[in-house]
């Protein structure tokens, strides 16, 4: 009897024991289902984290290629003329910088990836520095020689206005030699004559008488005249204002311009004082009124006098 009154508490015993070890199973599960979980948001988190990182240092690299190519734009600004082996630096560095573009804007870079950009970056931080540290050698260069062609411009614009001066007060010492030196009247006086058949001279004041006349002269002293044959040009104006004129007569150069002279001789100037005679013959015969004889040596007036018949 006894041994049947307790085989039911053996049957219980086992669900017990059954039981503990489905919750163990069940507990055992969560926990493993936890940790699982727990190291995927882990990782979840790592990889966005790593994206995140990703990204910044690429925007990092966009800031510092924007950087460079405004650098290399600002170096490039000015007027300075190129030398060949700059203009090749100026095209690679904007090939590399292209480059440096499309390979970060090509997809999802690696950080391996965005380890070499960096480090062509830098590569390239280095040329552009380079380069603009040439390119302002090259301004400071052009600078110096505009510099010195502007003071040799201003010199040269100095000394041609020095020479023009000089060139001016010569001409103007010239004139005033040349003026200086011209041959002018002393005492002058006419004497009208008439050749009688024998061939002697008589002084006349009548017209119808009168065939020719006598210019006596003498010469004012002048130290700066050359001592030579002068040529001296003389006109004859009638009383009615009209130039005589004769198969003698010719142009000459006085005070400027040309004239029409009446009769030419020349003079042997000695500056001694000595006096100076010329004859002249009337080719038409003499009016009636006042004449007016001018004589001319070295492009100037030498005096001028006049005479009357009645």
């Amino acid at each position: 009897m006894d041994q049947q009154q307790n085989h039911p508490p053996k049957k219980n015993s086992n669900v017990v024991y059954f039981l503990i070890v489905v919750l163990a199973a069940l507990l055992i599960t969560n926990v493993y289902l936890w940790f699982n979980n727990k190291k995927s948001d882990d990782a979840r988190i790592v990889y966005q984290n790593d994206n995140k990182s990703l990204q910044s240092q690429k925007t990092h690299l966009e800031t510092q290629i924007d950087s460079l190519e405004n650098q290399l734009e600002q170096a490039n600004t000015g007027k300075a003329k190129l030398s060949k082996a700059l203009i090749a630096s100026n095209d690679s560095l904007k090939a590399k910088i292209k480059s440096l573009r499309v390979k970060l804007y090509n997809g999802k870079l690696t950080a391996e990836e965005l380890a070499k950009a960096q480090e062509d970056v830098k590569q390239l931080r280095y040329f552009v520095t380079k380069y603009t540290a040439d390119i302002d050698d090259l301004k400071k260069q052009n600078a110096s020689l505009t510099s010195e062609r502007d003071t040799l411009k201003t010199n040269l614009a100095t000394v041609s206005e020095k020479a023009s001066t000089l060139q001016k007060q010569n001409e103007d010492l010239n004139t005033k030699v040349t003026i200086a030196s011209a041959l002018k009247v002393g005492n002058i006086n006419i004497t009208p004559l008439k050749v009688r058949s024998s061939g002697k001279e008589v002084a006349k004041t009548r017209a119808a008488a009168t065939k020719k006349i006598k210019i006596d002269f003498t010469v004012a002293s002048n130290a700066v005249a050359e001592k030579r044959l002068h040529d001296v040009f003389v006109r004859v104006i009638d009383p009615t204002g009209n130039l005589i004129t004769g198969t003698d007569s010719g142009n000459f150069q006085t005070d400027g311009q040309e004239l029409q002279y009446t009769y030419k001789t020349a003079i042997d100037f000695k500056d001694d004082g000595s006096g100076y005679t010329i004859e002249w013959t009337n080719p038409n015969a003499f009016q009636k009124g006042v004449y007016t004889v001018l004589l001319y040596a070295d492009g100037f007036t030498m005096g001028k006098t006049s005479f009357t018949l009645k």
